[in-house]
């Protein structure tokens, strides 16, 4: 079997070391839509290096190495078609503010391996540290399709309750045409973002946009929303992916307030509200 879950399990975690410069931050914020308008205050502290706020969901891309579903593809015990594979879900914890330039080290390693009967779904924990301590800790849940049935752990299935009552506030984004392609530029270079071909083999009308990005563009819109702007108010953010998004799409984002949580509702508005990211939770200050 492709996916050896003991051995993956059983390896030694994989360091690196990471830097990013503001160029990288800037990027990165372009890539999720930031600086429309162009001259907003609030859009610069995202997109002019004088004034430069890091959302902690840069953490996701920082160093421009592979991201998480990728990292996790190349852990030993694990050999997968990349076309079988989605990105199942993320959580972000963030230690302190992230620096607008900076060096890390990194280190990975899949902490779970789960039996889901149709599927897989690997673990992947990223942790960064610099010279003055933690920074930040990641999981990425990794589904490979048709790597299930060997009789493993099935793992949590907890789901929470939906959100009561309307949300207290909605906002609209606008997907870029070209924005898959803006966001692999920070590092994501999976041909499922950008080949119409390699989308067709995994089961697409064509290329998809970037879970990571979705991810982002949500987190921007809760701080911008609901937290004042101030980034270093987001303690966490964690979410699953519940569907797709493809490029020109316009996503519709649910906020409900709570104590010292947002719940996140994040459906795509053109094919009938289909749920995009579900159980959302941005945790702050």
């Amino acid at each position: 079997m492709p996916l050896d879950a003991a051995t993956a399990l059983a390896a030694p975690p994989r360091t690196r070391a990471i830097s990013w410069t503001p160029r990288d931050v800037l990027l990165y914020h372009l890539g999720i839509g930031a600086g429309r308008p162009a001259t907003d205050p609030g859009e610069l502290r995202y997109t002019l290096e004088s004034r430069l706020h890091v959302l902690p969901s840069f953490a996701t891309v920082a160093g421009g190495g592979p991201p998480g579903v990728i990292a996790g593809l190349s852990m030993p015990g694990v050999d997968v078609d990349l076309a079988r594979v989605l990105h199942g879900g993320q959580s972000l914890t963030v230690h302190r503010p992230l620096p607008a330039e900076g060096t890390a080290t990194t280190t990975d390693r899949i902490t779970a391996v789960h039996d889901k009967g149709t599927a897989a779904v690997l673990v992947l924990r990223t942790e960064a540290a610099d010279a003055d301590g933690p920074l930040w800790s990641c999981d990425a849940e990794i589904h490979v399709r048709g790597e299930g049935g060997w009789g493993g752990d099935r793992g949590p299935s907890v789901r929470r309750e939906a959100p009561p009552g309307p949300p207290e506030r909605t906002r609209d984004l606008a997907v870029r045409e070209d924005q898959a392609l803006l966001y692999r530029l920070s590092g994501d270079l999976n041909p499922l973002h950008a080949d119409p071909a390699f989308a067709a083999r995994a089961g697409f009308p064509r290329p998809v946009l970037h879970g990571l990005c979705t991810y982002g563009m949500t987190l921007k819109a809760v701080v911008d929303t609901l937290l004042e702007g101030d980034v270093t108010r987001v303690r966490s953010c964690a979410t699953r992916f519940a569907g797709v998004v493809y490029p020109g799409e316009t996503l519709r984002i649910r906020m409900w307030r709570g104590d010292g949580e947002v719940r996140v509702t994040v459906s795509a508005v053109e094919r009938g509200d289909a749920p995009v990211l579900t159980d959302a939770v941005v945790g702050h200050r």
